[in-house]
């Protein structure tokens, strides 16, 4: 019998047909799953080909397989199965056994502590309608649906369902949403709308500068399954910094916490609501009516706390209120010639052996010491070793408290007649010597009487504003502080930043094929690839 070019011919481009019918159909199965039955067709079809072509050519492929370079190619194509076999199964394991890094600077693809711990801690099923339209401007539907996906890596408590407004008005006007792009948190105990006015962010000038989702998310959680967050409420009306440009990122920082995060202005509304867990006086710069300055003392005599932060040449208010309490704030700038931040001299640095919360570095832009009153005669306890050595101020008339919390080296001092254009110089009888008090933490002991007051006071407001917000362990400080005081469990975490508004916003189907593809494809081409090498060289 002779050969048959022509018929060999035939067959190879019969088996090359059914090579490539395979990788459509794999390749529609993977990105179009909505038409998952015509792509099973069309690998059924590559299948029907490649087994046509063998039988056709069956004579040759035999001779082939039985040669001496058909057994061998037959031994190498068994191992090369074997590894890619093995490279498929450790993928499709990966699968559901990983460990995320997020190396974005941002941290925008991960949950915050608070959150895990939430998800992980929660009792009750939540159900979440998020009624999206396709395609919307800002890609609200995508990045949110992204968030929720990863909510629900942390609990099975979560059902998430999307709804096309457009094609069930009558289910959007069953739950009020008079906005695309709304997603409706619901419990047995409550319900709760997030508009997309609060996962947009804008800058003053209306233009759109990110996408943050996992605040407002969080809290609707909290809200609709009962949970109570604590509130911090900012003192406002007397020049003090702005949550909302000055200390924006100290907000954030708060919402990160999961604390509700609000302003009191006592000119308006004279009282302090009963859900400050903490009242924050940040910097104040005009003078208190004596009216406000009242409504604050009785806030903190009833047992309550407040974070207190001051500047040199504060307000006679504010000194009046912390003298009333035993310390006294100094007019001068605090210099520490050994512990800087260069060039600035006046920009005290202290290290994890200075403050009791044991930051690393936290820097304080044009810093005054907090200076304990001298007739309280206190009794001086230490409670620790070294440089480190944690002085306690005892009142001997009444039961206040202080202990000492940041303070600087020995080398500093409080310099009354700071000129920045000058060289400052230690001057003996004008100038107080230090090591100097940067913050003390003021308390009375709880009782049967007394619901015992804790308020901390710093030398600075600066530190904490976004200009240095970010600087050392500065955030921490302001955090780890407003933990203190409100005696909560929140783990404290370093500030995130809202995600960037991008255009390119990964959608789910992408994101099946990118799994697929990572388990599957690229095997495959190197296998086809192969066996392609392998018939034309046979």
């Amino acid at each position: 019998m002779q050969n048959n070019p022509r018929g060999y011919r035939f067959s190879g481009l019969i088996a090359i047909l059914g090579l490539s019918a395979l990788l459509i159909g794999l390749i529609v199965m993977l990105l179009l799953p909505g038409i998952r039955y015509a792509a099973w067709l069309i690998l059924a079809l590559g299948i029907l080909l490649l087994a046509t072509a063998f039988i056709i050519d069956f004579r040759r492929v035999g001779r082939a397989l039985t040669g001496r370079r058909g057994r061998f190619s037959v031994s190498t194509t068994v191992m090369a199965s074997t590894f890619i076999g093995i490279i498929l199964l450790v993928n499709a394991i990966s699968i559901g056994n990983y460990h995320r890094f997020d190396v974005t600077s941002l941290a925008q693809f991960t949950l915050t502590p608070q959150t895990k711990e939430v998800l992980s801690k929660l009792e009750m099923p939540v159900k979440i309608l998020c009624f999206f339209i396709p395609n919307d401007t800002y890609g609200i539907g995508s990045y949110a649906t992204g968030l929720l996906t990863e909510y629900q890596n942390y609990t099975d408590q979560l059902t998430v369902k999307t709804i096309d407004p457009d094609e069930h008005p009558d289910q959007a006007r069953s739950y009020n949403i008079t906005e695309y792009q709304t997603v409706v948190f619901e419990t047995e105990k409550g319900r709760r709308l997030v508009s997309p006015e609060e996962i947009l962010k804008f800058d003053e000038q209306g233009n759109l500068t990110g996408i943050e989702a996992e605040h407002p998310f969080t809290s609707a959680i909290l809200e609709v399954t009962g949970t109570v967050q604590k509130k911090v409420y900012f003192l406002t009306g007397h020049g003090e910094s702005s949550i909302d440009s000055d200390y924006s990122d100290a907000k954030e920082g708060l919402l990160d916490n999961l604390y509700k995060v609000d302003t009191v202005d006592l000119a308006r509304n004279p009282s302090i609501p009963d859900d400050c867990a903490t009242l924050i006086i940040a910097g104040p710069q005009e003078p208190i009516p004596s009216e406000e300055l009242e409504i604050i003392e009785q806030y903190l005599e009833s047992g309550r706390q407040a974070l207190i932060l001051v500047n040199p040449n504060s307000p006679q208010e504010i000194k009046q209120l912390l003298s009333n309490w035993g310390v006294e704030i100094g007019d001068g700038i605090v210099i520490d010639p050994s512990s800087y931040v260069s060039p600035s001299i006046d920009n005290p640095s202290v290290p994890s052996t200075r403050n009791v919360f044991g930051l690393s570095a936290i820097y304080f832009p044009g810093a005054t010491a907090i200076i304990p009153h001298l007739e309280y005669a206190p009794t001086l306890t230490i409670t620790g070793a070294g440089e480190m050595s944690n002085i306690v101020w005892k009142s001997e008339d009444s039961n206040i408290q202080m202990y000492r919390l940041i303070f600087t080296s020995n080398d500093a001092w409080l310099e009354m007649n700071y000129d920045p254009l000058k060289e400052p110089e230690f001057d003996e009888g004008t100038d107080q010597k230090g090591p100097l008090a940067l913050s003390f933490f003021i308390f009375t002991p709880q009782s049967s009487e007394n619901a015992g007051t804790a308020f901390i006071v710093i030398g600075d407001s600066d530190f904490a504003s976004n200009q240095n917000f970010n600087n050392g362990n500065n955030g921490n400080l302001f955090l780890s502080a407003v933990s203190w005081l409100t005696a909560g469990k929140e783990l404290i975490s370093i500030h995130r930043v809202a995600l960037p508004f991008r255009r390119l916003i990964v959608g789910p189907e992408a994101a099946r094929f990118i799994n697929y593809s990572s388990i599957g494809l690229l095997p495959l081409l190197v296998l086809i690839g192969g066996g392609i090498l392998w018939w034309r060289r046979r």
